[in-house]
């Protein structure tokens, strides 16, 4: 996978890391701003939960559940 490819948080499978190149919902962008999820933060996947959502996502140290649906929105660059 190519470093510049884009794809969504969604799909990052668990143990891997990301940098969030760009949030597309205009609703959801505030609320990931204020969880931090601002451009070339570092993302961890941490686990899915049994029934696959939501996904708890390790960001600045913190982790954090969010929702496939929401998670879709939010585009990462793989490190």
């Amino acid at each position: 996978m190519d470093s510049k490819e884009q794809f969504s948080l969604s799909c990052l499978p668990i143990g891997d890391v990301g940098r969030v190149a760009l949030i597309r919902d205009n609703h959801l962008k505030r609320r990931f701003l204020d969880l931090g999820l601002i451009p070339n933060t570092k993302v961890k996947t941490e686990r899915y939960s049994p029934a696959g959502n939501p996904i708890a996502f390790n960001i600045r140290g913190t982790i954090i559940a969010i929702r496939k649906e929401e998670a879709e929105n939010i585009l990462i660059r793989k490190i």
